[in-house]
């Protein structure tokens, strides 16, 4: 049987596509590249902001339109959190959760739609998941928290961390098959091994870099601050080590802590303060990224105005900006909505300050030579490296360089996202 997956969102979906991918193949039959060419089509959907939904809607409208007579199958935290929305849309579809996707065989497999929703994780699989010289390799799935505006919560419910000796033998498989950057991700990383009782996230680090030798780097993937703060001196001590990019990913969503209160975030915006300042302290050229959302309900203008005065006093490296979508089946949809129009100026403004800090930042590096390793492609063509502590460095007119190399990297502009070099020595 020939399948053909087609992946939207975050870094676990893509990691789930290919551990689906390598138990079909693995059961004898074959993956595609064309959804033409196929027997059966997996699309493996996002569900986080409306509009992520609605593109995957009308992908699977058109696939259903363009296909009537293959089997659609709808994986991911759209099957799981509006198992009826996918069926109005493809109503002889198959729907498979995050929690069954070691079940894709027996899915593809059947000659009568399966609806396989309910469940909890297989956590004895784990596939790699490639991208130029960088791995994927989730640690957990689910998280602890409860916010309002979530809708992940519902697709991805529990909290399942997988065993430390088999998240290191994916880092040494992905070490070995030539990749230079190794990232760890989950829905929040500072939550792993809770459910475990141990390891905790730093000893989960120190493990792999014992266990695995080789020329790579860990990105450690985002975790938020209540279940990091737990963890802290641990977090750091691992951050120090240089195999390990400095590079920490802290979700903020708001400098107001009656919105974090509304939310549901479990901490202050004074405990996100001092936890970013802990972390400059002990590492000083550490690049902090974190997500803000723009018109929350009950956010009103005091508010929004507190989440740029946050960005500027923190001077945050990289901010994800998400204006506030209705999510079903969660808290916040039943609130009171703060107007489209206030959510579109006051995502300008923070646009606008997030550009601004970026900028200031970024333009320290002007003139320096950076370590880097060249990890991808743009889609544009460029390589891309990364410094240690996680800046990506596009470089221009390098034809004789490739994804994998480690080279040195005149900065010699920037944006507020990147910088940019010309002149690029590779090292031997």
């Amino acid at each position: 049987m020939r399948v053909y997956f087609e992946t939207y969102g975050c870094a676990l979906n893509r990691a789930d596509t290919s551990l689906m991918k390598s138990l079909v193949v693995s059961a004898g039959h074959e993956v595609v590249n064309t959804p033409s060419e196929a027997d059966v089509i997996v699309v493996n959907t996002c569900t986080v902001r409306k509009d992520s939904e609605e593109r995957v809607l009308r992908r699977l409208r058109q696939l259903s339109r363009s296909y009537p007579r293959k089997r659609i199958v709808v994986a991911g935290c759209l099957a799981a959190a509006q198992p009826y929305t996918a069926l109005k849309v493809v109503p002889n579809a198959s729907l498979i959760s995050p929690q069954n996707i070691t079940k894709i065989v027996e899915v593809i497999e059947s000659s009568v739609p399966k609806y396989l929703i309910r469940g909890v994780r297989d956590t004895s699989k784990l596939s790699l998941c490639f991208d130029g010289a960088v791995a994927t390799i989730p640690i957990a799935e689910g998280c602890l928290g409860d916010c309002s505006f979530c809708i992940v919560k519902i697709a991805r419910r529990r909290l399942r961390s997988y065993r430390p000796e088999l998240i290191i033998k994916m880092v040494k498989e992905a070490v070995r098959k030539g990749a230079k950057e190794v990232d760890l991700t989950a829905q929040d990383t500072a939550s792993y091994g809770i459910d475990l009782g141990r390891p905790r996230l730093p000893d989960l680090i120190r493990e792999v870099l014992d266990e695995v030798g080789g020329n790579y780097f860990i990105r450690i993937g985002m975790a938020n601050p209540d279940t990091l703060m737990n963890v802290l001196d641990g977090f750091i001590e691992v951050l120090k080590d240089p195999r390990v990019f400095k590079y920490a990913h802290i979700p903020l969503q708001s400098g107001s802590d009656k919105v974090l209160k509304i939310m549901k975030r479990k901490y202050t915006y004074d405990e996100f303060r001092d936890l970013i300042r802990e972390l400059r302290r002990k590492i000083p050229e550490v690049t902090i990224a974190t997500d803000v959302i723009v018109g929350h309900p009950g956010e009103d203008e005091e508010d929004f105005i507190m989440t740029v005065e946050a960005l500027r006093e923190l001077m945050i490296d990289k901010v994800h900006i998400a204006q506030y979508t209705i999510r079903p089946r969660t808290e916040a949809a039943s609130m009171p909505q703060v107007p489209e129009c206030v959510k579109k100026r006051r995502s300008v403004i923070v646009n606008r300050v997030v550009e601004e800090v970026g900028s200031m930042i970024n333009k320290e590096y002007l003139g320096t030579r950076a370590f880097i390793v060249i990890t991808h492609k743009s889609f544009r063509g460029d390589l891309i490296g990364r410094t240690i502590n996680y800046k990506p460095v596009v470089i221009k007119g390098a034809d004789s360089l490739d994804v994998g190399v480690n080279a040195y990297a005149l900065v010699e502009s920037y944006t507020f996202f990147d910088l940019r070099s010309n002149r690029v020595i590779t090292l031997s």
